[in-house]
């Protein structure tokens, strides 16, 4: 249970600071807030387009991980 808690955690706290960090990267570099790709501004761009996919590889990541780490505790059982 532990390594759950502990896998939960960091990839919380990695997609925390990623997606926390947005508002300050627009907020520190105002060039980056008013920079346009393809006629969409960046901001509109970074938060409906590139952030759903990172969600879904984080999620595709957290589940490998704990698979593996369910696996290594039923080995850990079955050689008790």
């Amino acid at each position: 249970m532990r390594a759950q808690l502990v896998l939960g955690l960091r990839l919380a706290a990695v997609f925390g600071i990623l997606l926390g960090g947005l508002p300050l990267l627009f907020a520190v570099a105002p060039q980056t807030r008013d920079a346009e790709v393809l006629g969409v501004a960046l901001p509109w761009l970074i938060l409906g387009g590139a952030v759903y996919p990172a969600l879904w590889a984080g999620g595709w990541l957290y589940v490998r991980l704990a698979e593996r780490n369910e696996r290594d505790f039923v080995d850990l059982v079955e050689r008790s």
